[in-house]
Parts: C-alpha cells; structure tokens; sequence
C-alpha cells in the first residue's frame, strides 16, 4: 500500500524556504495556495483529514497576501503560508462542527483568539482539519464524517484528537496546522503520524474561541513538519490579540530554535512504572535519541518521577467531570446525534461524584509541587510519546501481553501526566529503519519555558538528521 507520508507538496519543504521564494517572486502566495488545494482535495481526501476545504476564502487571502507583499506590507514567514485549523477552533464564516452532528451547520461569527493570531502573521486558513468528536478520544476514528487516516498507513489510526492536522501535516499538504491537546490530542497524532507537535505551558495561549473538553487542561498547540516550522507557529500563536502592531511579536531570527544553546541545558531520562510498560523497539529508540544527545556533548542523567504514575486517577476524575458539565444537555436531549463510543463515554463520565473531582483538583496541585522539586535539577526531560505504534483503526483491544487493557489507555498514558501537571511538552518523530511507521519522543520543559524547549528538540532534529545521513 502506497504511502502518503511527505507526498503533498510541503514535504520535506520548510516554512523559511517558501516563504523565500515568494518573496523572490519565484511562485506567488496564490500558487502556493492552490497547490495545497489540490492537495487537500486528492491527498487529503484518501487520508479524510478534512473536514472543510475553504477554496474560496483560502484563494482570497492567498491573493490579498501577494497585493500585501507587492505593496511592502511583510507580516513575517507565514505571510501566504497555508495552514490547517482543527474543527474546535471557531473560524468566522467558516464552518465548525466539533466533528458531531450535533453542529453539523454551526459557522461562527467570529474568529478564535489563535485564528486571529495566524491571520495577522499572514497565514492562509485552508480550511478545518477532522477531530476525534468533541476531541474525546485520542485515536482519531470517530469523527461525525469517518476515520482520519495515517499518512504512513491507512489502515491505522492518525492518532487523536487533532486526527485530522496530523495527517495533513505529515502528508505534507500543509506545513502547519494548529491542534488541541488535553491530555495529549496534539502530541499523540504528531507521534502516530510522524510530525512535530508542541503542548505549550497550560494557559500559555488564549483559548477564547475554542471548543471546551476539559478547560482546566485544554490548550492549543501547533504541529509542524519540523520543529523549526512549529517554532514558527508558536510565534505567531503568541502574538496574542490586542497587542501593537501589525503583526503582533514582529518576527526576527531571534525566534529560530538554536541548536548550540540547548548543549548547556540538562537533560534527563525519565524512569517510572509507566516506562516498564512500552514496548521494546519505542524503548530502543528512546535510548537512541538519548545516545545522540550524549554524543553532541550535552549532560544526560537519569531521573526517576514516579508522580506521574499517580496522574492517571486525577487526570480521569477532572477531564470526566468537566467533559459532562459541558454536555449534560445534549446527553438527555439528543443521544442519538452522539458517536456511539463518545457517547458512552460521557455516561460513565457522569458517575463521577463532586467530591472526587474536588479531590481530584487538589491531587493534581500536590503532584505538580512534587514534580516541581524533583525535576529542580534538570531543564529537559526526555521519555516516549506513546508506548505502541499505531494500532489499526477501529481497533479496541491490545494483546494480553503489551501491558496495555486497549489503545486509549495506551496512547494517553505518557502524554496525560503533563496535561494534569501543566507542563510544556513536545513531541519529535524518531524514524527506524526497523519499522514503517514512525517512533517517536517526547521532551517536557520548565513550564514557561518553551523556547528552551524548542531549542532541545531542534538540537535532538539534526542529531537524528545527521544519523540518518551517515548511516551511523
């Protein structure tokens, strides 16, 4: 089966590199554009990792960021850079259905704080990228318009729940697009799929605008085919609205991840029960990224954090009670609009008492103070993404023997620990050439400090280029 990973025409292709040659004047924002397009509707399309394709309103912006350029109007490197927006981030005039039919006709009236942000960097929303319903679910495979699909497989799972900006990103239709992660919704598709995907440090962005699952965790987050291109995102999505200016943070070189100041950073393997549970070959590429880390000089302890094998109860009990308030109604009033699996899901969710979500909300404290203290001595954690690969779609058991009861729990288990203690986390892709499909690893930052965080994995991006290359 043909893969479709990197296939779209920004595969392999950096954000710096087109925005170059437009402003060289060797292809315009406009003919960018309409290669994503095409892309969008024959790529995208065998992968459903749209929902909406904006072709009118992508062509639009496309041609007002070439009459911007022209004038010498420069908004930064996502001026005319098309970009995908997952379906829970409201975009005026353009349709946001949550992936349910419950909002299956539901267009905004105005846009998310996130959207404006992209749009005043100059980016081109080429339209909404699939999400596991209501982003309650970390596979991918139900959304209201059918399974998203992996790039590098489709017959697995894309990962959830930015299923769709996953996909698209590792095809390479996009260079970008923007997720939402709650308990991993960002870092689990960038991991399963082959792409770059950033957790930012819990309230870092505005969530104005955005679909609520669980708003004590919920965050947005870019994903990118590089970490370089996710940098980019992240200036841009931290130009909040209401700031100064044009284009918010002006861009400047100062914003590129440098992989010479990570060096001097500590790095740490983290060790806990969790890791016991994963399997061998994600294990063996784990301990390879942490070679390539010691052989270009940087510090690399070993750190056992045995908080966040104490995560997973609070993370259930708070992301259960604030996923029904937000649905209770819809629950009594219009089951039948719900998937079957989300559904039951929100009926379990609505067992769980105040008492144990107030417990919950105070567990949760006591953890981050205690995972604050231990990792004092270390700026860069370093663990898995998910302990499996890709499991096939529809997929909802695992083998007695992986540890695991099923795939849900598998793919959360290592991302929710950082959801529940709001830390900063990114996941990178680890390529085998035992495998297929993707490996990948996750690095965890200082919260706050995600511009640490991006130079560590810029820094982890070339070792593995260069390996990759020599063969070593």
């Amino acid at each position: 089966m043909k893969s479709e990973a990197g296939s779209g025409p920004f595969g392999g292709l950096s954000i710096l590199e087109i925005a170059d040659r437009i402003r060289k004047r060797k292809i315009t924002a406009l003919e960018v554009t309409e290669q994503a397009l095409t892309a969008a509707h024959e790529n995208g399309t065998k992968l459903n990792c749209f929902v909406t394709i904006d072709d009118e309103g992508a062509l639009r912006a496309a041609r007002l960021a070439d009459r911007e350029l022209d004038s010498g109007l420069d908004r930064g490197p996502l001026h005319g850079i098309p970009v995908g927006v997952k379906d829970v981030i409201a975009t005026s005039g353009l349709a946001t259905t949550m992936g349910s039919r419950h909002f299956a006709n539901h267009v905004p009236m105005v846009d998310a704080d996130v959207v404006i942000s992209l749009r005043r960097s100059g980016a081109v929303i080429l339209g909404k990228t699939q999400s596991h319903e209501f982003a309650y679910g970390p596979t991918g495979d139900r959304t209201a318009t059918g399974p998203v699909r992996n790039p590098h497989d489709n017959s697995r799972m894309s990962g959830g729940s930015s299923a769709g900006s996953g996909a698209a990103v590792a095809a390479g239709i996009v260079p970008i697009a923007l997720g939402t992660d709650t308990g991993g919704s960002v870092r689990i598709p960038a991991a399963l799929c082959g792409a770059v995907g950033l957790r930012p440090t819990q309230g870092a962005l505005s969530a104005r605008g955005v679909f609520p699952l669980s708003p004590s965790m919920d965050t947005v987050g870019p994903m990118g085919g590089s970490v370089l291109d996710t940098a980019i995102a992240w200036w841009a999505l931290s130009s909040r609205p209401g700031t100064n200016g044009v284009g918010g943070l002006e861009w400047n070189e100062r914003f590129i991840p440098r992989p010479e100041r990570a060096k001097n950073l500590r790095f740490a393997r983290v060790t806990s029960d969790l890791l016991r549970r994963t399997a061998s070959e994600l294990i063996n590429s784990a301990e390879t990224v942490l070679e390539e880390l010691s052989r270009s000089g940087a510090h690399v302890a070993t750190l056992p954090v045995p908080e966040i094998d104490a995560c997973w109860d609070p993370y259930v009990a708070i992301q259960s009670a604030e996923a029904f308030a937000i649905h209770s109604k819809r629950v009594d009033d219009s089951p039948e609009l719900f998937d079957s699996e989300v559904l039951e899901r929100l009926r379990i969710a609505a067992e769980v008492k105040g008492w144990t979500y107030v417990q919950a909300l105070e567990k949760r404290r006591l953890l981050r103070v205690a995972t604050l203290e231990r990792t004092f001595s270390s700026d860069i954690l370093v663990m898995p993404t998910v302990p499996i690969e890709a499991p096939a779609i529809g997929q909802r058991r695992l083998p007695p023997d992986s540890g695991w009861a099923n795939p849900r729990e598998a793919l959360l288990s290592m991302t929710a620990p950082w959801s529940v203690l709001g830390f900063p986390a990114i996941s990178i892709p680890v390529f085998s050439p035992c495998t297929d499909m993707p490996h990948s690893i996750q690095l965890v930052g200082k919260p706050g400090h995600e511009t640490q965080l991006l130079d560590a994995a810029a820094l982890l991006e070339v070792r593995l280029r260069e390996k990759a290359l020599t063969g070593a």
